[in-house]
This record gives C-alpha cells, sequence and structure tokens, in this order.
C-alpha cells in the first residue's frame, strides 16, 4: 500500500471520546502536499470543520487534528488509522480536552467515485 492510493473521499462513522460513545457521521477527504504528507479535511454532521496533516508508514496514517469548537475554543487531537485496504480505514482518536478514560473510534469508507456517462 502506497501514500498515494489513500488519496480520495471517505465516509465517516464514529464514536465519541466520552463514555456516552454518542454516535457521528461525516466525510473525510485525504491529499497529499508537494512533500507527500497526508492533508486531511473532516466535516462531521455536515456541520463540523476539521483540518489535519499527517504521515504515514506500514500501513498505519496518523494525523494531528484540530477544529474550532462551539464555544470558540481551538481543540486539538490525533487520529490513528489502520489502513484495512486502500479503501477501509479503521482508526482510533484522543482529544487533548476530551476523557482520558475513552478513546473516540472511526471507520471510513472509500466514496467510489461514479463515471461519467456520455449519451
Amino acid at each position: 500500500m502506497t501514500i498515494q492510493k489513500l488519496v480520495g473521499n471517505f465516509t465517516v462513522i464514529g464514536k465519541n471520546q466520552e463514555d456516552t460513545q454518542i454516535n457521528y457521521t461525516g466525510t473525510l477527504t485525504l491529499r497529499l502536499d508537494k512533500n507527500n504528507r497526508i492533508l486531511a479535511k473532516w466535516l462531521i454532521n455536515e456541520e463540523q470543520l476539521q483540518l489535519g496533516t499527517g504521515f504515514f508508514k506500514d500501513n498505519i496514517l496518523v494525523i494531528n487534528f484540530n477544529y474550532q469548537g462551539d464555544d470558540a475554543a481551538l481543540y486539538k487531537g490525533v487520529v490513528v488509522y489502520r489502513c484495512i485496504t486502500n479503501d477501509i480505514l479503521d482508526g482510533f482518536w484522543s482529544e487533548k480536552q476530551g476523557n482520558p478514560l475513552f478513546l473516540g473510534e472511526e471507520r471510513c469508507f472509500r466514496i467510489q467515485e461514479k463515471p461519467n456517462s456520455t449519451n
């Protein structure tokens, strides 16, 4: 598996880092910068934008992320994905301000691009 094959759009299903384990959904877009580092963008529940940068080695993708909360505070964390295939990422994450007794969880599935139909 190569980092270039991870580029694309994914559907996200996850659980928050708290005892109630609230579920969420969203999208994740992965692209590369000029140095082949991962640039990530999540849109959680169609409203919360999160950005991150990361690296890839031995089928493990690590991304440091941040976002601005509803309280205008900046939240930071790290997510670790095991790349099951180019199309499935299985991960866990933690935020600095999150409950240290729990980890968040995410599973990402590649969004398959529909071929353009020509008439």
